[in-house]
């Protein structure tokens, strides 16, 4: 059990990175190269590395690009993984970068980055699974009201306050890992799915409930999820927005196996009313097998297992990647909004609205997606405007290590925060199509606000968080 104060030292955190970023563009506004400098903190005892170079690589159509990555060994603890880690430290350097070319050029933000959209990866050369930033930009665009606000810096006034729209993108990339599960149909015609994987927060057990409810043809109440206990089949970590994807995949195979197990039974059995059909022709729905074409012919899991003495039918299955994660580029995308206002003389910030629109493959569970996503904005408004931590240069602690001084959003803080997800899927980047969206969510929302407070008030600020010195 760690002290409040002992999480600031016992613990990792996000490191403090340098990120020098030099864009090269015509002037139409095509980005030909661009120049990533980065330095970032790590411990003299490990050297942590932040992934990154990768949004510089792919986000944009640049031909010519030059990344250098510095660790910078100091007497702290070792930094580690926070939410987004990597693509929100490198989003905020790349998107605040577009936003002052796009008013350098005299180019709305949202066309600069279209005019500069890839085809492929521009990193790798191969094709995106799928990416659908133009769908984000334009339905965002439409429900933010982006082509009625006035572009020039300080032209949008509600009384002392200075109104300002700002825009990013945020791209998270698809992990996946392998995992197994075990699922069992009782004589009841309940099931119980069980895999070592864990639930923090997001909803795994009510996703994955739905997952294998979907597969087995049961509804959700009679399906039991069970997770947390390491003699189960074993998973990934649960972190990098991968768990829906590997273990969702897993518990997918499973569940397949078991169906397909009860309908081999049914056909093979001379008493079944489905007797010699062909499997590829029997489903199952609310607990009953029968023919696609002819419903009235067909039994439940009940009446199955009962007649032919079996207490149940146990299959295990998995899921691996493959070859995909080679000849694919797939990541989570989004285009998100914020609106924010900025008092003229007393240089304080107040978000009023964020709006995300994202493409991340097949939504499971719209509520819980909505949730993740309010999580990420949320924590986004915390890195834009709160939260710093402060070091003693004497003796290397941290001065704010309570939650007096270390600020982090309150309700009082929180606007309108929402997001859309597009309709679709990605199978390609695993077989229940969805990308990771637990991360996704606050990669865009620090440069979204910062562009936002330019456009409110004329004032580049390239350091978060930002704070009213900044603005004065």
């Amino acid at each position: 059990m760690l002290t409040r104060k002992q999480m600031y030292t016992g613990t990792g955190f996000r490191p403090v990175t340098e990120y020098n970023l030099t864009l090269g563009a015509d002037p139409r506004g095509r980005v030909t190269a661009a120049v990533h400098d980065i330095r970032a903190e790590t411990s003299t005892y490990e050297d942590y590395r932040e992934a990154l170079t990768g949004l510089g690589q792919m986000l944009y159509a640049t031909p010519h690009v030059r990344q250098t990555y510095r660790s910078i060994p100091l007497d702290i603890n070792t930094p580690t993984y926070m939410r987004g880690p990597g693509s929100a430290t490198a989003a905020f350097a790349i998107e605040c970068a577009m936003d002052e070319l796009a008013y350098e050029l005299g180019v709305d933000p949202i066309e600069l980055r279209l005019h500069n959209e890839p085809d492929r990866d521009p990193g790798t050369g191969v094709p995106f699974s799928t990416r659908r930033l133009r769908e984000c930009f334009r339905i965002g665009s439409r429900a933010v009201a982006w082509d009625e606000r006035a572009p020039r810096p300080r032209s949008n006034r509600d009384g002392n306050w200075l109104i300002g729209t700002g825009v990013a993108v945020a791209a998270y990339h698809t992990q996946r890992a392998p995992a197994q599960a075990v699922a069992r149909l009782h004589a009841d015609g309940t099931a119980i799915v069980q895999c070592a994987t864990f639930d923090m927060g997001p909803g795994t057990y009510t996703s994955m409930t739905q997952v294998a409810a979907d597969a087995l043809g049961l509804r959700v109440p009679r399906v039991r999820f069970r997770l947390g206990d390491s003699t189960m089949p074993p998973a990934l970590p649960h972190g990098g927005s991968m768990t829906m994807a590997s273990v969702g995949s897993a518990v997918q195979d499973t569940c397949d196996k078991l169906r397909s197990q009860a309908i081999a039974l049914a056909i093979a059995d001379p008493r079944s009313p489905l007797h010699d059909a062909s499997a590829a022709d029997v489903v199952v729905h609310d607990g009953r097998l029968h023919l696609r074409d002819e419903t009235a012919r067909g039994e439940t899991y009940r009446q199955l297992l009962a007649r032919n003495n079996r207490s149940h039918l146990e299959a295990r299955g998995g899921y691996s990647p493959g070859d995909e994660v080679e000849r694919f580029s797939t990541h989570a995308y989004g285009a998100v909004f914020a609106q924010v206002a900025v008092d003229e003389h007393l240089g304080l910030v107040r978000v009023r609205r964020v709006h995300g629109v994202y493409d991340a493959g097949r939504i499971i569970n719209p509520k819980l997606a909505e949730s993740q996503a309010i999580g990420g904005m949320v924590g986004g408004i915390g890195m834009a405007l709160l939260e710093h931590t402060v070091t003693d240069h004497r003796d290397g602690r941290v001065v704010n290590a309570d939650m007096a001084d270390y600020l982090v959003p309150v309700n009082a803080d929180v606007p309108d925060v929402s997001a859309i997800y597009l309709n679709g899927d990605d199978h390609t980047a695993d077989p229940i199509g969805v990308k990771g969206l637990g991360e996704v969510v606050i990669v865009g929302v620090a440069p979204a606000i910062t562009n936002a407070v330019f456009h409110a008030t004329g004032r580049r600020v390239r350091t978060l968080p930002i704070t009213i010195e900044a603005l004065l």
